[in-house]
């Protein structure tokens, strides 16, 4: 089989040629971006926080008419109030561990600060997360230490919301670390938060921990995290609560029920219940992403089938255009199989043209993305990956006519002589 009938054949058509090249090229360079999109959003949805998520939840709730903890009796106050709390959902037969926490990864409230090698620095080295925790923290959390000691219990203290954040100790996670002190060895080391000139040591360092926030404001400092062995005292509070294996929901319909018992003076958060799965906080901060992967492959699955269908119809056409010509072909010796391969390799020859123009607007595309809306360089990968998928759409959807074609008999060619 020589290309040169075929060029000829194709020439004769160059509207349609053109159409549908242009149609698989448009495909490929918007099917190539949204792969890239989806496979960023899937990436984003399952990358870990760090946190051992399985049976984890976090109660918010807030006392009617507590102090507002400006002054030291009603820091005091307040103090007891949390600590009653603690007690009674450790008392809970389903709790394994409870700490008191200001947030969680994925809870999107965050306490952000800077953090420094000096006291008193003008610039900060690094931009923190912090979370601001008690007893049982890393158990609770189920964060992975590396390197260094868990907080003891004489080490945890208690401070009103509004002051200064002086700790004397801390454990921070180990993109920190290597962020303060690269290719350096951080346990141990001296940092100053905010600042400020009060030393804080490095007493541990954990694998991973992701800050609370996944908006774009907080990409450059998404693992940079430290915990502070402080309860917080203010007049509203946030538990973060481990229960036993297997017993998530009993300890979740527990909690509220067994906290407005104890003190029936507050409000839960979250209309009324107060309770949230961390399993459910990971999908309600991820909607969008996930809406937007499911928006992208339903375009993508549209944007196939019509260029699909589009095959379908041209090649469709020729064949009712060319009846005689296949005829006259089938008597001078060719066979179905030949005829088969004339129009899957016509198509080819369309489809990778189109492809070759797909590739230089896909990549058009994505640098338009990068610089409306910080989108990163789409890899070649994804890029071969769409070519592939649009010259195997092409030679799937010309077999059905193309087979239709190698099955005219070659009595067709005397119908009309």
């Amino acid at each position: 089989m020589t290309l040169h009938p075929m060029l000829a054949a194709l020439r004769r058509h160059k509207a349609g040629v053109m159409l549908i090249a242009l149609q698989i090229a448009l495909t490929l360079a918007i099917v190539c971006n949204a792969i890239f999109i989806i496979g960023q959003r899937i990436e984003r949805i399952h990358r870990p926080t760090g946190l051992n998520e399985n049976d984890l939840f976090l109660v918010s709730q807030q006392w009617v008419g507590a102090p507002t903890g400006d002054d030291a009796a009603s820091t005091a106050k307040l103090d007891s109030l949390l600590q009653a709390d603690l007690a009674t959902l450790r008392n809970l037969p389903d709790v394994q561990s409870v700490t008191p926490i200001n947030s969680l990864p994925l809870a999107n409230s965050t306490w952000s600060g800077g953090v420094s090698t000096q006291p008193d620095a003008k610039n900060e080295h690094a931009h923190v997360a912090y979370y601001f925790g008690g007893k049982d923290l890393l158990k609770t959390l189920g964060a992975q230490l590396v390197a260094g000691r868990d907080f003891t219990d004489a080490e945890v203290g208690n401070r009103a919301f509004r002051a200064a954040n002086k700790p004397a100790i801390a454990i921070i996670s180990q993109a920190l670390a290597d962020k303060l002190f690269p290719n350096h060895d951080a346990l141990g080391k001296t940092i100053y938060f905010d600042g400020g000139t009060t030393p804080t040591a490095i007493v541990g360092i954990v694998e991973r921990l992701q800050s609370p926030s996944v908006e774009t404001w907080s990409n450059d400092f998404a693992w940079n995290t430290a915990l502070i062995p402080v309860r917080l005292n203010t007049n509203y509070s946030r538990y973060a609560v481990r229960a036993k294996p297997g017993r998530l929901d009993a300890a979740m319909q527990a909690a509220s029920a067994a906290l407005y018992k104890a003190n029936p003076m507050r409000v839960f958060f979250l209309d009324g219940k107060g309770v949230r799965a961390f399993d459910d906080i990971r999908a309600h901060t991820y909607r969008a992403d996930r809406g937007m992967a499911i928006l992208m492959a339903v375009i993508c699955v549209i944007l196939l089938a019509v260029t699909g269908a589009g095959i379908v119809g041209l090649t469709s056409f020729w064949v009712g255009q060319r009846h005689k010509q296949i005829g006259v072909r089938r008597a001078l010796g060719a066979r179905k199989r030949d005829i088969l391969r004339y129009f899957q390799t016509e198509n080819l020859l369309i489809a990778g043209g189109g492809a070759v123009a797909g590739i230089i607007l896909a990549v058009g595309l994505n640098l338009w993305l990068m610089q409306r809306f910080e989108m990163d360089r789409i890899p070649i990968a994804y890029v071969l990956l769409g070519v592939a998928v649009v010259l195997a759409l092409g030679q799937a959807a010309v077999f059905a006519p193309a087979r239709r074609a190698a099955n005219v008999p070659p009595v067709v060619a005397t119908r009309s002589v």
